[in-house]
């Protein structure tokens, strides 16, 4: 009896690990053939014009996206700039003062809530509060699309910081505390110091997470084919995913292929920022 026991579970124990491992390897594939696909079809758009010029007219072969690249990594930073910081303050309100009271239990929720929420409601929402009147300009712009991209951003950040502060020991901020530091230095000096590798992982990753949405930017930032300047936010600003977006549907094959060169140009991108998390995480493993 005993022994048929022993054998089921590793029997059942066997078939789990062999189900994880399939499924491991079923993602793995698709996402090589994603990779792979993207990049045999986006290399050939990839060029010196791609980064250097501005896209020709419709029919016209030629130009590039250089309006588009420097507007999406316009909105990006802007975006971090709005979405890191607060997220920031969220995460430390949650850790370090809210700990368990309703308040801070209220804000998790929040959170969660808005990290599983489609990025298009939120495009729609910042829609009908920053670009329709008479609350908004009355126009779409670089601004609201920063501002969409740093809400997507917020929960990320907030949930992230949370978690990294609660893994810093309390015997760290006992210490700093019984020598008579207030509670903010303690914070600042002492947890963030021992959490920043997780902290900029966190921050890293959301930037990625934001990086190719197109959903939110069709309702704030649209697009434009014209010269980007920083002037210009204030009016429909060029963006890759938009771009790229728009490019697909065309029935032309050179905007077709523009289209693919974007998205070859975001994917690596994205690739870049993911694996320079995985360094910090795997650099904090091995000094800790």
């Amino acid at each position: 009896m005993i022994e048929r026991s022993y054998r089921q579970r590793k029997l059942i124990d066997a078939g789990i690990k062999g189900l994880s491992g399939l499924s491991a390897l079923v993602a793995i594939f698709f996402l090589g053939w994603i990779l792979i696909v993207v990049a045999l079809k986006g290399a050939s758009a990839v060029n010196v014009d791609f980064f250097t010029q501005l896209p020709t007219p419709i029919g016209e072969e030629g130009g590039g996206l250089r309006n588009a690249i420097l507007g999406t990594i316009v909105l990006t930073v802007l975006a971090t700039a709005i979405g890191v910081p607060l997220g920031v303050l969220g995460g430390v309100y949650l850790a370090e003062y809210g700990l368990e009271s309703r308040f801070a239990d209220a804000v998790r929720f929040v959170y969660n809530v808005l990290m599983g929420t489609p990025s298009i409601i939120v495009g729609v929402f910042v829609y009908t509060i920053l670009v329709v009147e008479p609350l908004g300009l009355g126009t779409f712009s670089g601004y609201a699309g920063a501002v969409a991209l740093a809400v997507i951003m917020l929960p990320v950040v907030a949930r992230t910081t949370e978690d990294m502060l609660a893994l810093v020991p309390n015997a760290l901020r006992e210490s700093a505390l019984a020598l008579g530091a207030p509670r903010w230095k303690v914070t600042v000096g002492v947890v963030f110091r021992a959490a920043k590798t997780g902290l900029v992982t966190g921050c890293l990753l959301a930037i990625a997470r934001v990086s190719g949405e197109t959903a939110p930017l069709l309702f704030t930032a649209l697009n434009s084919s014209f010269e980007f300047s920083l002037a210009g936010l204030g009016e429909p600003t060029p963006n890759l995913t938009v771009t790229i977006w728009n490019y697909a549907m065309s029935p032309f094959e050179d905007l077709q292929r523009m289209a693919w060169g974007a998205s070859l140009l975001i994917t690596l991108g994205v690739l870049l920022i993911m694996l320079f998390a995985r360094f910090l995480v795997r650099e904090r493993k091995a000094r800790t």
